[in-house]
């Protein structure tokens, strides 16, 4: 194993980088780490993410993380303590369409990642999955130690990622950390193609369109608020501990549940169209958090139902806008 430095500028330094950082979730880890005092630099290639959710002090690098040269070049320049990495390709059934563009940008990219934080002696903080990742077969609520059996080439790219970050932590002696995300909701996802649930509900109902239901929507998942998968990667840059960790609730919703929020909150009754679900997608997930609470003393603050209708509201509000 090389020989390390564990007092290198690149850990004493208040500097950290998150990839992605212009997207859902990523946006509002760059909000908390500002928050938090950190000063903060974001790469995205804006394929999917937008600099409209980005919050002052948060400087943008348009960058591709399959680019390793010019990735190495930004990284290196600014030399932080911490990455972490969200840039990804985040579609479980797209992957199935597209199952290259998954092994490019989640495991290419994610080696390019690491490769180039332990050169500067960075922790890398990364996004895994945590339904997509453990399969129909696992036990509810699945703990971290539970043998992965994913159902689509997304997956097996987390999978892959996992195994370059953890690898690289031990070889590297660095404190790397995996957060294995449940289904995450709140304002600023994408309710277009094949986004979350909950964006997809609170967009539809507030246009007043019926929305879609794959399956009979009794097919479940463990919705986690983006402000607490926010705090939990700010605990996990700050912890700095080698490890896997859900993040996640540790209760089951179903599909019909998440939509009944969003009509409270608007006051509707629109009837669903149902579809057949759709190849690769999970029929039961819900995850074990016990670990992070353990480890760095992180829980879900966000009750389920003030949340979904806080983001219904945040979609509503954002139809109004559009049309002023």
């Amino acid at each position: 194993m090389p020989a390390v430095n564990p007092t290198t500028e690149s850990q004493q330094s208040g500097r950290m980088i998150v990839t992605g950082g212009a997207g859902f979730i990523g946006s509002h880890v760059v909000e908390e780490l500002i928050g938090r005092g950190y000063e903060v630099l974001v790469l995205d290639d804006l394929s999917t993410g937008s600099e409209s959710n980005l919050i002052e002090g948060g400087r943008l690098e348009v960058v591709d993380i399959v680019d390793r040269a010019r990735l190495g070049d930004v990284i290196v320049a600014f030399r932080p303590s911490v990455i972490c990495h969200l840039a990804a390709q985040s579609s479980a059934s797209g992957s199935v369409k597209e199952p290259r563009l998954d092994l490019d940008t989640n495991v290419g990219g994610t080696f390019n990642i690491c490769d180039v934080a332990k050169d500067i002696r960075a922790t890398v903080v990364f996004a895994s999955t945590g339904g997509a990742l453990y399969g129909d077969d696992a036990p509810v609520p699945t703990r971290e130690d539970f043998p992965p059996q994913p159902l689509a080439p997304y997956g097996a790219s987390k999978l892959a990622g996992e195994a370059y970050v953890a690898t690289w932590g031990r070889f590297y002696d660095l404190p790397n950390t995996v957060l294995r995300l449940g289904n995450v909701y709140g304002p600023r996802q994408n309710p277009h193609g094949e986004a979350g649930v909950v964006a997809i509900f609170s967009d539809r109902i507030a246009q007043g369109v019926s929305p879609t239901v794959f399956g009979d929507g009794m097919q479940t998942r463990d919705y986690v608020h983006v402000d607490d998968v926010a705090r939990a990667f700010a605990d996990a840059a700050e912890a700095r501990r080698r490890g896997t960790l859900n993040v996640a609730t540790g209760r089951e919703r179903t599909v019909l549940e998440v939509l009944d929020e969003p009509q409270q909150a608007g006051g509707t009754s629109i009837e669903p169209d149902f579809e057949p679900l759709r190849a690769g997608e999970l029929h039961r997930s819900g995850l074990d958090s016990s670990a992070i609470q353990n480890a760095l003393g992180w829980a879900p603050t966000v009750d389920f139902g003030a949340g979904l209708r806080e983001t219904y509201r945040w979609y509503a509000s954002s139809q109004v806008d559009a049309k002023q």
